[in-house]
């Protein structure tokens, strides 16, 4: 099952980010992932946070604009070739990776990637039947 990323869009400028953080502090939000993607003006802050609705709900009285975007998580070992070889597998089935970024387990020797594709579930399961780990929201 897909997860829910927030994407926050932000001036670029200094205490852009302070702003997100004070806010999810307040709202006891624990950030899981993010990335940063910017133009000179302006920045997409993706998020993986633990509570989705309280992070929205803390992000949009702070004034921050929000939108959430269904990702699939994907448990790959921390080694080389394992994103090569979940990349070459959605290409090979067509699915095309709109953008990804991966981040680090609690555990050593296991990393995650959240991949944003045009169709979450097909994705999903053509990696598990592949034997890739998908990972629930719940899990974060």
């Amino acid at each position: 099952m897909a997860i829910r990323q927030l994407s926050a869009f932000l001036e670029n400028k200094p205490g852009s980010l302070v702003k997100v953080t004070e806010a999810l502090s307040r709202a006891s939000v624990d950030m899981r992932a993010l990335s940063v993607a910017d133009t000179q003006d302006f920045g997409i802050l993706r998020l993986i946070v633990n509570d989705p609705d309280a992070a929205r709900a803390a992000l949009t009285e702070s004034g921050i604009l929000v939108a959430e975007t269904p990702v699939v998580a994907v448990g790959v070992p921390d080694e080389p070739g394992a994103l090569r070889n979940l990349v070459g597998l959605l290409s090979e089935k067509e699915i095309n990776i709109e953008y990804l970024y991966a981040f680090l387990a609690p555990a050593k020797g296991r990393a995650f990637v959240a991949l944003r594709v045009p169709d979450a579930e097909k994705a999903e399961a053509i990696l598990r039947d592949a034997g890739f780990e998908t990972v629930s929201e719940g899990a974060f």
